[in-house]
């Protein structure tokens, strides 16, 4: 099947275009805003394969690189851009920063005004080995350089011959976290795109049973919009897990004392208050 979005190649370079962006994403609009349980798209065969392998040919080696590992998300690796030697996995992060994919994301999402973050803050190649995961949980919700709101998560899977029962599964859960309302094979060329609130709730919480020499690996890019009533005036949410009903997963305390310093102690004073409670 023919990739969703083309890129076509002026001299050495990759480039969307943006008409075509945006008659792809007036013809999601419907399907991605009426979705359940918040609106999100899941979309095969999003992007051209070829640079996908080509990505995942110059995808770089963990050794050495820190890692997740704490109790809500563990084994979980990620890779800003500029971190990659990689003219080729610039170019498609540079791209899906492009005035071209915003078009298509506004179109789609109704969301005017959208802002790339040249920052990649949280996002750029991620990658989960064997025993990883990554609890449910809604994202942290202001951008500290740019001071602007997310809006919207993008996830391209890069899992070719993925079997199910490697799991690593992308939940999407209902708004009172009682149940599991969507869940989402990790296949290479699907795309994720989805609404990113307090009440978004997502992950892949159950450890990744794949053979030691496979992981989960993905495509991130965040979007944002301005505050309209100004930075000072949202509250400040840093990733927010939430424990599934019945689960043995663990309750994010100390995430949960941040929140509440953040809420309820005077702007001046929080930097005293987040030291002492660590």
């Amino acid at each position: 099947m023919a990739a969703m979005l083309h890129m076509t190649r002026i001299n050495d370079y990759l480039a969307l275009d943006a008409d075509e962006c945006r008659a792809l994403g007036r013809s999601l609009a419907e399907r991605y805003r009426t979705a359940h349980p918040f609106p999100h798209i899941v979309i095969d065969d999003f992007l051209d394969p070829g640079i996908l392998r080509g990505v995942l040919a110059e995808f770089p080696g963990t050794e050495r690189k820190r890692f997740f590992d704490r109790d809500q998300e563990r084994l979980k690796f990620q890779f800003n851009p500029k971190e990659v030697q990689s003219g080729l996995v610039r170019n498609l992060f540079a791209e899906l920063n492009s005035e071209a994919f915003l078009a298509f994301l506004e179109e789609m999402t109704g969301i005017d005004g959208l802002i790339s973050d040249p920052y990649f803050d949280g996002g750029g190649l991620h990658e989960t080995k064997r025993g990883g995961h990554l609890g449910i949980h809604a994202d942290f919700n202001v951008h500290g350089r740019l001071k602007c709101e997310r809006k919207l998560n993008l996830l391209v899977y890069l899992n070719e011959d993925w079997n199910q029962e490697y799991g690593g599964q992308l939940e999407l859960w209902d708004r009172e976290m009682k149940e599991c309302a969507v869940r989402v094979e990790p296949i290479f060329g699907r795309a994720v795109i989805f609404n990113t609130a307090l009440d978004s709730f997502h992950g892949h919480p159950d450890p990744l049973a794949c053979p030691p020499e496979r992981s989960r690996r993905s495509i991130a890019t965040y979007y944002y919009s301005a505050l309209e009533d100004g930075y000072a005036a949202i509250p400040k949410r840093d990733t927010n897990f939430q424990p599934r009903p019945g689960s043995a997963d663990k309750a994010d305390w100390q995430m949960r004392r941040r929140h509440f310093v953040n809420d309820w102690v005077p702007p001046k004073l929080q930097r005293i208050a987040h030291r002492i409670i660590g």
